[in-house]
């Protein structure tokens, strides 16, 4: 039974297999899977399989360990690095599985199983990370053989010695314990959230009584919400659904004035306490015990402990990036909000004031008016399948060889997905992609890739990578439209996709995306760009009834209108950032109560100049999932910093051609195929000749 058909069938009771007079059912978990790639066979998954799977898991990785602590033998790369590396084959499979379906099919069972799972997981990590037999045998063999050993090898050893310093695991004996407690405390905290911000999401949806109130929508928008609220108990006949970011795309059409208010106010304070959550205490809890971590190993926050193996190094380094954008963006921010409310007077009166929930309101009549094009003109020639096939895969094709065969033989966790086999330009087969872009309400907001399994030469595993978003999907027969920005998500989470597929590793800790933040959205942000290619665009922006492509005079104006006021874009990802940055950068007894975080986000955006009431951040610090609940911590400046990356990129492919298959494969061979083998910056100047990035493109590719 595939996982995910039903919250019903998943919460299914298992019989005590001692009851059964059949033989006892072999938990599918801990075998090794008979389908292609070793893909998870979600045919015979079950929910319940997940706690005692991990419970065997765990103890196999306890065993493994002990035999690499125990061994009489002196440490060597290949009876410590080696097998450390080595160790934990099935836990890394279960947890691949079982993380996947926490964030994009949480059920009320699977979320049951996740606060089991996790504090038995956090108690091995520590166990590993602050076992001292055994990072004494890793710095035995990093001070022996450290100079000695080449490539991959050197740099799997240079990894795994480094990450056990940084958790501590040169602290004396009281820090260290401390050290635990503050990992277990996190975990727990990061449970709390992952179970909390989906639920207040979901509890802030607006609910319309009259389809009259919706005035401005298109009929597919109409039919969704209706939709929506089906599929959320009917408390009205319309839903509208809020998103994972501040801002909510049909603020763009709709009409309804104290109906745009009250989505915005929704949005804004899903989490901060005003309703029924508040992640606040988690918040400030979180980001008191991430500044003590930083303090016990030894640095001033927790910014300058995250950031020191990353590109940007320091947090001087990121203020210094991000000061120079703020200066440049300001004067075009202002310039453009005054615009937008200057073309609302013409018709509301000289006296209206513009509100955050009015901004993509009159901004896209503006567009209409001065460049008349509209997402619902568009969004006929954007249909899901064909922007996958026809522009995703076909981009991809073109410039790296690859096609993609359908399997509908490889069963998936929910009946929306759909699997693909990846095929390399020789005839082999490359890795196997999985795609599940509708929302529901069992999936966390927003878009991501991530893998059921990573490339290793080392494990003679092919990767299997899976993209996900959270598309409106069409009622039954009707196809799922998207808008521009959709279109990007999908370009963009591919070529993360890629990063994983073309992967050409030896080992799986140093595979695919395993690179520092500041390096991994490159990729992606670069992939973003072959979406607006002609040849490309051309190939899938073709209307979804007739298959008849997008007029050229309709295309120009749909072109030209991508960086139509892009200052708000730039602004409200400044700001998260900022807000971000300024909540690492305090010390342990600097931390603010729950009840001054509100205060604290919005005298830290003053300070750096980014308070403005109309272009409020991407996400306020109580819904912000990539800092509490994600790995971004000090870190969401990196989608900035990787797109000067992308941008530089971009440029060198678009002088030799943007879609030649030699610069593509130019790309593979540089940066793409080595995951984290090498020198990062190295591997950019490889690629492009440039000794360092170059951020005066960047306010130019955003047509500012």
């Amino acid at each position: 039974m595939t996982l995910g058909l039903s919250a019903a069938m998943l919460s299914t009771t298992l019989l005590h297999l001692s009851s059964c007079k059949e033989s006892p059912r072999e938990n599918p978990l801990l075998q090794e899977s008979t389908l292609p790639f070793g893909a998870p066979d979600f045919n015979k998954i079950q929910a319940a399989d997940f706690l005692p799977a991990f419970e065997v898991a765990i103890q196999q990785k306890r065993d493994e360990i002990a035999q690499i602590t125990e061994n009489p033998d002196p440490a060597t790369f290949e009876n410590t690095i080696l097998a450390l590396e080595e160790s934990g084959h099935t836990l890394n499979r279960v947890s691949r599985i079982f993380n996947a379906l926490t964030d994009a099919d949480k059920t009320p069972e699977i979320g049951e199983t996740e606060k089991q799972v996790t504090p038995m997981l956090t108690d091995l990590e520590n166990e590993i990370s602050f076992n001292k037999t055994l990072f004494e045998r890793i710095r035995q063999v990093y001070e022996q053989e450290f100079d000695t050993l080449q490539g991959e090898d050197k740099k799997l050893l240079e990894e795994t010695y480094k990450s056990f310093v940084r958790k501590g695991a040169l602290l004396p004996d009281d820090k260290m314990a401390r050290m635990k407690e503050i990992n277990l405390r996190i975990s727990d905290l990061q449970i709390q959230w992952g179970d909390m911000l989906p639920k207040a999401t979901n509890d802030a949806v607006v609910w319309v009584e009259k389809k009259e109130d919706l005035a401005g929508l298109s009929e597919a928008d109409i039919a969704q919400c209706q939709k929506d609220a089906e599929s959320r108990g009917e408390k009205a006949p319309y839903a509208i659904v809020i998103v994972n970011t501040t801002q909510q795309a049909l603020l763009s059409s709709l009409d309804n004035r104290e109906l745009r208010r009250k989505i915005f106010e929704a949005s804004v304070h899903r989490a901060d306490g005003t309703g029924k959550y508040n992640t606040f205490p988690i918040v400030v809890e979180i980001a008191k015990l991430r500044a003590e971590q930083a303090e016990i190993m030894g640095y001033p926050n927790f910014a300058s402990y995250s950031l020191e193996k990353t590109m940007a190094k320091t947090p001087e380094n990121v203020y210094a990036f991000l000061r120079n954008l703020i200066a440049q963006y300001t004067p075009k921010a202002q310039a453009e909000t005054k615009a937008i409310e200057d073309y609302a007077r013409k018709t509301q009166g000289a006296d209206f004031q513009l509100q955050p929930y009015d901004r993509f309101y009159y901004s896209a009549k503006m567009k209409k008016e001065l460049l008349a094009i509209s997402d619902d003109e568009v969004k006929p020639y954007f249909n899901v399948d064909s922007v996958l096939i026809n522009g995703v895969f076909y981009a991809a094709n073109r410039v790296y060889g690859l096609t993609f065969k359908q399997r509908t033989d490889i069963p998936t966790y929910h009946p929306d997905m759909k699997v693909f086999e990846v095929i390399d330009k020789d005839g082999t087969t490359k890795a196997l992609f999985y795609c599940d872009y509708f929302r529901r309400p069992t999936k966390r907001g927003g878009a991501w890739m991530d893998s059921f399994a990573k490339q290793s030469h080392q494990r003679q595993q092919l990767p299997i990578i899976f993209n996900v978003c959270n598309n409106a999907k069409a009622p039954e027969g009707q196809p799922s439209l998207l808008t521009w920005d959709e279109v990007s998500t999908m370009f963009h989470e591919f070529g993360h996709a890629l990063h994983g597929m073309l992967s050409d590793c030896q080992y799986n800790r140093l595979s695919g995306t395993s690179v520092a933040r500041d390096f991994v959205e490159m990729p992606s942000q670069f992939n973003e760009s072959f979406a607006t290619i002609p040849e490309v665009f051309d190939h899938f922006a073709r209307h979804c009834e007739t298959g008849q492509p997008m007029p050229a005079e309709l295309k120009e104006r749909m072109l030209q209108s991508i960086n139509f006021q892009t200052a708000y874009s730039l602004g409200e990802n400044l700001a998260a950032t900022c807000a971000d940055m300024a909540w690492h950068m305090l010390s342990s007894d600097q931390i603010p109560t729950a009840e001054q975080a509100d205060n604290f986000e919005t005298e830290a955006l003053r300070q750096v100049g980014l308070l403005d009431a109309q272009i409020p951040p991407r996400y306020h610090t109580s819904y912000f999932n990539h800092v509490w609940g994600g790995g971004y911590a000090a870190g969401y400046y990196s989608y900035l910093w990787t797109e000067v990356l992308a941008v530089n990129i971009a440029d060198v492919f678009a002088q030799r051609g943007a879609l030649q298959p030699e610069t593509g494969q130019d790309f593979r061979d540089k940066i793409l195929s080595r995951g984290n083998t090498g020198d990062l910056m190295q591997m950019f100047t490889d690629f492009t000749g440039m000794q360092q990035p170059d951020a005066s493109g960047l306010l130019r590719a955003r047509g500012l």
